[in-house]
C-alpha cells in the first residue's frame, strides 16, 4: 500500500482559487456593489457641473440632460428651485449608502467564510502530513503561517483584490468623463499615468524580496516565543530568564530593523509618487484655468474635469499599494503554498482487528541520508508474547517503535504483522491495532479524565477508572480535589513525571488494542509502580503482545524475549537467563544495576 499521498502542486492562482471555494459568490456580489457604489460616486460630480453651468449660470441645458430636466418641471422650475438639485444629490448619496453598507456587509462576510475555509484546510492538511515533515519544520513558524500569513492573504483578497476592481470602474468612468469634457485636457492628465504605474511596478519588485525576509524572520521570533512558553519551566528552573529574553530581544531587534528599513524603503515610494501626483494636479489646475479663461470650457466643466481627475489619480496612487501589497500577499501565499503543497500521509480506512506475530526482517532505517539509525536489524515477537527493548541513548529503541507504528517508513527491509507487510496495511487499520505510549507522554489542558478517554472514544466513568486503576494512578487521581474532573495545566504542568506517564499509560489501555508498545513510558514511576502495572497487564492484557522497551533491567527481565540495541544493531537476544549467560552487554547493566543501592539505580536507570 503506498503510504504517502501525491497530488498535483498548487500553483499561487491555483491554491488562492481553492482557498475561495465556497466564497466567490459572496465576492462577486461585493464587485456588483461596488460597481454600483462608484458609479453612483461618479454622477454627483455630473450634477455639480450641471448645476453650476446651466441652474446657477446661463449654458443651455446639454442634450442628455434634456430628458431628466423635463420630469424635473424643466429648467426655469429647477431655478427657482434649486432644492431639486439637494434633493437628487441627498437621493444619490442614500442610495449609495445602501449599497455602500451592502458592500462592507457582504465583504466582511465573504472574508470570514475565507477565512474559515483557509483555517479548516491548512489544520486538516497538517494534521495528515508525515511526522518527518514535522520534525523538519519549527513548530512557531507553522503557527505563523497558519494566522499571520493567512490573514495577510485574506486581507489582500477582501480588501486589496476588490480594490483592485473598483479602481479599474473609477478608471473607466473618469477617463470617459474627462475626454467628454475636455479631450486634450484628458491627454494631458493621462500622460503621468504610466509614470506612476512604471514607478510603483519597479517598486513592487524590489520590495518582493525583502518582504519574504521579514516574514521568514517573524518565524524565527515565534518558534523563539513558542519553544520558551512551552518550556518555561526549564527556563526557571535553571535560571535561565535573563539567556532567553536576550535571546529573544536580539531577534526581535533584527525583525524590528529588517521592518524599519522596509518602511523607509516603502516611505520613499510614497513620498515620490505623492509628489507625481502633486505635480500631475498642478499642471491639471494651471491648464484648466488658461482653458477655462479663454472660454475653451466653462467654470462647471473644470470643477467637473478636476473632480473626475481626483477620482483618477487616487485610485491610480491606490493601484501602487496594491501592487506593493501584492508582493507581500504573494511571499505569504508561497509560505502556505509550502504547507499544502507538502505530500499526505493516505491514512485509509480501519480493515478490523490484526493478529499474528510481529517480524523485523533486514531492517535499516535513516532520519538523514547517509546517516543509518538502524542497520539489518532482524527479531520476531511471536503473538501474545511480550518482548523486552533494552540498550544505550541513540541505539535506536524508540525508532522501532516509531516504525512498527508506521510513523516512519522503512528505508530497507520490510515490517510483517500477521504475515502481511506493514506498507500493504493502511495506517488507520495500524494505529487502531497498536497502542503507543509514547516516551514523552503529552497530556492536555483538560481534565483527567478527558485525558485518559481522548483515545478512545469512550467515555464511560467506569471504564476510565478501570484504565487507572490498572496503570496504578487511580489512587493519585481520587487523592485530587475534583478527582477525574480536575483540569490539569498545559502539557500536564500539575502532574508529576510520575502521574503523567501513567495517564499516558491508562489513555492507551482504553483502547483495548491487540498490540502495546511502552516505549520507555515507565522510566518516571518507582520499581514497585513499575511491577504492580505490569502485573495488572499480564492479568488484564494476557493475550496482547506486547513490546517494552526500558532502560531498567527489572523492567525487561520477565519478557518473553530480550532484545539488546547497541549503535542501531540487534547485539544480544535471548531469555534473562539466557543473556546472564552470555555474559555479554546484557549482564554488564545487569550487575551495575543490581548491585547500587536502592536509592542510586532510580538515578542510573533515568539516565540511561
Amino acid at each position: 500500500m503506498k503510504t504517502i499521498k501525491s497530488r498535483p502542486r498548487f500553483t499561487k492562482a491555483g491554491l488562492l482559487g481553492y482557498f475561495l471555494k465556497g466564497s466567490v459568490f459572496l465576492f462577486v456580489l461585493v464587485i456588483i456593489f461596488s460597481f454600483i457604489v462608484t458609479f453612483l460616486n461618479a454622477v454627483i460630480p455630473k450634477v455639480i457641473g450641471f448645476t453650476i453651468d446651466s441652474v446657477i449660470g446661463d449654458k443651455p441645458v446639454p442634450e442628455g440632460y434634456k430628458g431628466i430636466v423635463s420630469l424635473l418641471g424643466g429648467i426655469d422650475y429647477i431655478k427657482s428651485n434649486i432644492w431639486i438639485v439637494a434633493a437628487a444629490i441627498t437621493v444619490i448619496a442614500a442610495v449609495t449608502f445602501i449599497f455602500h453598507y451592502c458592500r462592507m456587509y457582504f465583504n466582511t462576510f465573504a472574508n470570514q467564510v475565507l477565512m474559515q475555509r483557509m483555517r479548516n484546510e491548512l489544520f486538516t492538511h497538517i494534521q495528515r502530513i508525515p511526522l518527518a515533515w514535522h520534525n523538519k519544520n519549527n513548530t512557531g513558524d507553522i503557527i505563523q503561517r497558519c494566522t499571520s500569513d493567512a490573514d495577510t492573504i485574506s486581507n489582500f483578497i477582501s480588501n486589496q483584490i476588490l480594490s483592485l476592481f473598483r479602481i479599474l470602474l473609477l478608471l473607466v468612468l473618469s477617463v470617459t468623463f474627462m475626454f467628454i469634457t475636455n479631450a486634450k485636457l484628458a491627454a494631458i492628465a493621462l500622460a503621468f499615468i504610466p509614470v506612476l504605474i512604471g514607478y510603483s511596478l519597479f517598486f513592487y519588485f524590489k520590495a518582493g524580496k525583502r518582504f519574504k525576509k521579514c516574514d521568514e524572520e517573524e518565524g524565527v521570533l515565534s518558534t523563539y516565543a513558542q519553544e520558551n512558553l512551552t518550556g518555561v519551566r526549564v527556563v526557571r528552573a535553571f535560571g535561565r530568564e535573563r539567556y532567553e529574553r536576550d535571546k529573544f530581544e536580539k531577534q526581535n531587534s533584527y525583525y524590528t530593523n529588517l521592518w524599519v528599513k522596509l518602511e523607509k524603503f516603502m516611505a520613499l515610494y510614497w513620498a515620490s509618487s505623492d509628489f507625481i501626483a502633486t505635480l500631475q494636479l498642478l499642471f491639471i489646475v494651471v491648464l484648466g484655468t488658461v482653458f477655462c479663461v479663454k472660454g475653451v470650457i466653462t467654470l462647471g466643466e473644470m470643477l467637473e474635469f478636476i473632480s473626475y481627475n481626483a477620482m483618477m489619480i487616487g485610485p491610480v496612487r491606490q493601484l501602487g499599494r496594491i501592487i506593493s501589497n501584492l508582493s507581500k500577499s504573494g511571499v505569504a501565499l508561497g509560505r502556505i503554498g509550502e504547507i499544502m503543497n507538502a505530500e499526505e500521509e493516505v491514512y485509509g480506512e480501519k480493515e478490523g482487528v490484526l493478529s499474528g506475530d510481529i517480524e523485523f526482517k533486514n531492517v535499516s532505517f535513516e532520519y538523514e541520508a547517509g546517516k543509518p539509525v538502524l542497520k539489518d536489524v532482524s527479531f520476531t515477537v511471536p503473538q501474545g508474547t511480550t518482548l523486552g527493548i533494552i540498550g544505550g541513548t541513540g541505539s535506536g529503541k524508540s525508532t522501532i517503535a516509531c516504525l512498527l507504528d508506521s510513523l516512519y517508513r522503512v528505508t530497507e527491509g520490510a515490517i510483517y504483522i500477521g504475515g502481511r507487510s506493514t506498507e500493504e496495511i493502511s495506517p488507520a487499520t495500524l494505529r487502531s491495532n497498536i497502542g503507543y505510549v509514547l516516551q514523552e507522554g503529552y497530556v492536555y489542558s483538560r481534565s483527567v479524565g478527558e485525558n485518559i478517554a481522548i483515545a478512545s472514544g469512550k467515555n464511560d466513568a467506569e471504564s476510565i477508572k478501570s484504565a487507572a486503576a490498572i496503570a496504578c494512578v487511580d489512587g493519585n487521581i481520587e487523592g485530587f480535589a475534583n478527582g477525574y474532573d480536575t483540569v490539569v495545566g498545559e502539557r500536564g504542568v500539575t502532574l508529576s513525571g510520575g502521574q503523567k506517564q501513567r495517564v499516558c499509560i491508562a489513555r492507551t489501555l482504553m483502547r483495548e488494542t491487540p498490540y502495546i508498545v511502552f516505549d520507555d513510558s515507565l522510566s518516571a514511576v518507582d520499581s514497585d509502580t513499575d511491577a504492580n502495572i505490569r502485573a495488572n497487564l499480564a492479568k488484564r492484557f494476557k493475550g496482547a503482545t506486547t513490546i517494552i522497551i526500558s532502560h531498567r533491567i527489572t523492567t525487561v527481565m520477565h519478557a518473553d524475549k530480550i532484545l539488546v540495541m547497541d549503535g542501531g544493531k540487534v547485539a544480544e537476544c535471548g531469555t534473562n537467563e539466557e543473556l546472564l549467560r552470555e555474559n555479554g552487554i546484557y549482564k554488564h547493566i545487569y550487575d551495575l544495576q543490581m548491585s547500587l543501592p536502592d536509592e542510586l539505580k532510580g538515578e542510573v536507570e533515568n539516565a540511561g
